[in-house]
């Protein structure tokens, strides 16, 4: 048997044309404390428009939607079609403002929901990494 998990939006991504900013929410104010001392942080959002049971019980996939790429589990892609549907990106901090913190870029569609930031520590990013050729 599953169990099932209640994730609450901490905030929203907005997109308009090339700025990109993460509104977080008023109750969620205090989190945001320190974050300026970051460079980048790492979202985790909500691919909320692709939340449906077919593709929620998607588990391999052609890598970037190229059927010439070999069908792959989901877990070894980035497809946002999977069981759970948080998307990662790691984000360059251009300048928080209030509630706003105004970002370099982020793969995520206008007004997804993000579930949690991360501050992006030295550690976290690997330059020796190894991947299929498909990549």
């Amino acid at each position: 048997m599953l169990d099932t998990f209640t994730i609450y939006p901490i905030g929203m991504i907005h997109k308009d044309n090339h700025q990109v900013s993460i509104e977080i929410f008023e109750a969620f104010r205090d989190g945001l404390f320190g974050l300026e001392h970051f460079s980048h942080i790492i979202v985790f959002s909500w691919f909320d428009r692709n939340d449906t049971v077919e593709k929620r019980h998607t588990l391999k996939v052609h890598p970037r939607g190229n059927k010439k790429n070999p069908l792959t589990g989901v877990f070894a892609t980035r497809s946002p079609v999977r069981p759970n549907l948080i998307a990662i990106s790691t984000c360059k901090i251009l300048s928080i403002e209030d509630t706003i913190i105004h970002v370099d870029r982020i793969d995520s569609f206008d007004r997804t929901p993000v579930i949690d930031i991360k501050p992006c520590l030295p550690g976290d990013v690997s330059m020796d990494i190894k991947v299929p050729q498909w990549v």
